[in-house]
């Protein structure tokens, strides 16, 4: 994985890898997925990674618009 980032499953039936910057964490959008991550699976993770409940287009969407922000 490269310096500076790291992983998420997504993805509502089939669950996707996607490594991301760090500096996503700083977004208020991408920290009320990290909240609802939380309150849907709390800290427990399955998969090996933080797991985010939402639709694959969805994460696409806002981390490319958060990406562009940066």
């Amino acid at each position: 994985m490269p310096k500076g980032h790291f992983a998420v499953y997504v993805g509502e039936a089939e669950k996707k890898r996607y490594v991301v910057p760090i500096s996503l964490l700083k977004h208020p959008s991408f920290q009320n997925l990290l909240r609802q991550a939380e309150e849907e699976f709390g800290f427990n993770h399955t998969m090996g990674a933080l797991t985010i409940p939402c639709s694959e287009e969805a994460f696409i969407d806002l981390t490319c618009n958060l990406q562009q922000i940066s």
